[in-house]
């Protein structure tokens, strides 16, 4: 009888599962049977995120969970930014890795936002706390995202800018700010609870992310049980796609147990 194994893969806020690079593939390839989750106010208008509460994007990932999860003999959990976020709460919520979760079962975070501190991030970042008192405020005001659309290769970044500019449909250009009031909450539910996760877990993030520093990684890494912490030197916010992401592929296969990826062809602006 073979043996499976499954991973839930979550995507970050306001995109799709192309925040995830090759990783679906990748995986793929090396025998893991992978399984996509669109979150509740995704995949339509950034309008629709509006009303979208933290526990409803924990719900959906719960959901998928428990219908995964017994199909497989292991079966890990994956998240990117907003999707590590919740992969970190959802394996507290489930207790994934031990008796009472999936036995063997493993998490991998890549660039966990626990701490939104990054080098882009404005001063004025802290006031968002007092707009999401003022009543209907958060349901009005837009965060765009603007370069450098947490990528550093430059061949990369301009694809990207042309995908918004064609308005194609693989990222939101916006986010209302109620829905950072809801990453918020549960940042902060992740900070509270994240000592009681019990499995394996691989922390993937850049020194130089502009979102959220190093400080996130570490934090995982002196609270959790069992974490280990990869620091990436050439890259931004979004690992998976930009300089560094081979070596975040072949991190996570040697996480699961499984040979590194055969390298791509290198082109001269991947050098940036």
């Amino acid at each position: 009888m073979s043996v499976r194994t499954g991973a839930l893969l979550i995507h970050g806020l306001g995109g799709t599962q192309f925040d995830l690079g090759s990783m679906h593939k990748v995986l793929q390839r090396a025998g893991v049977e992978t399984h996509a989750v669109t979150l509740p106010g995704h995949g339509g208008q950034p309008e629709d995120l509006v009303t979208v509460s933290y526990e409803d994007w924990l719900d959906s990932v719960t959901a998928s969970y428990r219908e995964l999860a017994p199909q497989y003999d292991t079966f890990h959990v994956l998240g990117m930014c907003l999707g590590s976020l919740l992969a970190l709460a959802l394996c507290e919520r489930v207790q994934h890795g031990t008796g009472a979760g999936n036995a063997n079962g493993k998490l991998v975070t890549l660039a966990p936002p626990v701490f939104i501190d990054g080098w882009s991030t404005p001063w004025y970042r802290q006031l968002r706390h007092l707009v999401y008192w003022i009543p209907g405020m958060a349901n009005r005001m837009k965060v765009e995202e603007d370069e450098p659309f947490g990528i550093k290769n430059a061949m990369v970044r301009a694809i990207v800018k042309a995908k918004f500019a064609r308005g194609d449909n693989f990222h939101y250009r916006w986010v209302p700010l109620a829905c950072i009031r809801q990453v918020d909450r549960l940042r902060k539910k992740v900070l509270t609870g994240a000592h009681r996760i019990a499995c394996p877990t691989l922390v993937v993030h850049a020194r130089e992310d502009e979102l959220t520093s190093l400080k996130s990684a570490e934090f995982l890494q002196a609270t959790l049980p069992d974490a280990r912490v990869v620091v990436l030197e050439n890259s931004y916010h979004m690992i998976c796609v930009d300089n560094d992401r081979e070596q975040v592929v072949n991190s996570v296969l040697e996480f699961f147990g499984y040979p590194p990826a055969p390298p791509r062809r290198v082109r001269g602006s991947d050098k940036s």
